[in-house]
């Protein structure tokens, strides 16, 4: 954080903005409160990128509606229930809610809504001390009766009110903590710590989209390993994400002195990294691909001759673990078939250091990673965690030569899209078929062929097509 002064004049440019102050003059002028409020407050301490713009407010949604309806040019009251207005002022999107002093009961995964008449009883409902910061408007004054600067200042997650009472009105919360961890740098308090430790199991109550919203979040991050470590040492992500804490248990044959755990967390920072050097954007696929590359094997430990650990087959056990996991948390099907796909592919690359790969290998290799590719080379770099400079010199080496490889004869050959030379319509005319599984079977062939030899041409592949189908 910088230093006080230049936050609060961060602070005060926010609340002098025209959007901000448009609606800072309405609210007054119709007799009601307005504050800005949590995220934006804190983000301008911080110096970060304020994205959203939420406020409270003393009016009902009604109200609301009235006031921003000739100040905006759209509304929604999706939020309506919940005392929120969305409106876009400005071309800018805001959020407006009445003060709330709402709470779970702590069995059902819907807050009972009450709403509030004090902006100090509103943020004390808040998740943390940081979140629950206010800057009263018009006037710019701050309201902030949970000391969430002090804790702002100190790098430090704690709620304003007991963690008990808090995570206990919505466990959620307990996930958004591991989040805030990552996201801002801080280190939540023995006590909310404990509190975690203690309620993971009311996490149960949260619905899965909830769940997954917030460890997408988290893995969105600049550095999400932070968070993962949270959730893990609490037990919370044993609540919904198994797989991960199970790592801890198995030793990682390519590198003894880490556990799998602790190699699957540098494997997704090393992740990180490439995206950032590559000029990707944050790439959920990617991320989550990192994290349970290995998750197959603790089904798969097996002790051989002389105490050496052996985990056989669990890039293909893995993919399948991956795939049922994030289907149980919701994920889209594209992306759940993209993350076991990753996985189960993870290794292919390591068979290229044991010997020289022929051109039908390449080809095959992209083929199989499909759109995938640039995210496959990225996943097997990251995969490589050895302190043995010479041997991750040697695999990098040897990626390097990989991808040069890939360049060379896509280039001649145009592999990124590798097709037979021929297709289904002249396969059908060539042997006088109807559609069906031999059609299937004759395009499989040269297919196969393709990749093995490269292009061949229509007359050739014709050729081959019908010697092929005559001795079958």
């Amino acid at each position: 954080m910088d230093s006080v002064a230049s936050a609060v004049q961060r602070l005060e440019v926010l609340a002098t903005s025209p959007v901000v102050d448009r609606l800072a003059r309405a609210f007054r002028a119709a007799g009601q409160e307005l504050a800005l409020v949590g995220g934006p407050v804190r983000d301008a301490f911080l110096g970060r990128a304020v994205s959203d713009l939420d406020f409270t407010t003393s009016a009902g949604t009604d109200e609301i509606l009235r006031i921003v309806t000739p100040l905006s040019e759209t509304q929604w009251d999706i939020g309506r229930e919940f005392g929120t207005i969305g409106a876009l002022v400005l071309g800018e999107p805001v959020e407006i809610t009445t003060y709330r002093a709402d709470a779970y009961d702590g069995e059902t995964r819907k807050p009972l809504v009450e709403f509030g008449d004090t902006l100090e009883g509103d943020l004390a409902r808040r998740d943390f001390s940081v979140n629950a910061m206010a800057l009263q408007l018009p006037e710019q004054v701050l309201v902030d009766p949970s000391g969430g600067m002090e804790d702002l200042l100190a790098g430090r997650l704690r709620t304003p009110s007991s963690p008990q009472v808090s995570f206990g009105d919505d466990p959620l919360r307990m996930l958004r903590a591991a989040r805030f961890t990552s996201q801002l740098g801080f280190t939540a308090t023995a006590e909310t710590v404990a509190a975690m430790t203690e309620l993971a199991p009311k996490l149960s109550i949260i619905s899965v989209e909830r769940i997954n919203a917030e460890l997408s979040k988290l893995l969105l991050s600049d550095s999400p390993r932070a968070g993962i470590q949270l959730l893990v040492d609490t037990g919370l992500a044993e609540q919904f994400l198994p797989e991960v804490p199970a790592l801890r248990l198995e030793i990682d044959e390519h590198a003894h002195h880490k556990d799998v755990y602790q190699h699957s967390l540098t494997v997704l920072e090393q992740a990180i990294g490439y995206e950032k050097s590559r000029g990707h954007s944050p790439d959920l696929v990617l991320r989550l691909a990192a994290l349970l590359h290995d998750i197959g094997k603790p089904a798969t430990k097996r002790v051989e001759g002389r105490g050496v650990v052996s985990f056989h087959h669990h890039d293909v056990v893995g993919a399948k673990l991956a795939a049922k996991r994030l289907t149980a948390l919701r994920f889209d099907k594209d992306t759940v078939t993209a993350v076991s796909r990753l996985i189960e592919l993870h290794l292919r690359f390591f068979g290229y250091t044991e010997g020289a790969w022929t051109d039908s290998a390449v080809r095959r290799y992209v083929r199989d990673a499909g759109p995938l590719l640039e995210r496959l080379h990225m996943l097997t770099r990251a995969d490589v965690t050895t302190r043995n400079r010479r041997k991750a010199d040697q695999l990098g080496f040897a990626y390097d030569d990989l991808e040069v490889r890939i360049s060379e004869i896509a280039e001649a050959e145009g592999l990124a899209a590798v097709r037979p030379d021929l297709d289904g319509e002249q396969i059908m005319r060539i042997l006088d078929l109807k559609p069906g599984r031999e059609v299937g079977d004759a395009y499989r062939f040269l297919l196969d062929l393709r990749l093995d030899e490269g292009p061949l041409g229509p007359e050739a592949a014709e050729q081959r097509l019908r010697a092929w189908w005559a001795a079958r």
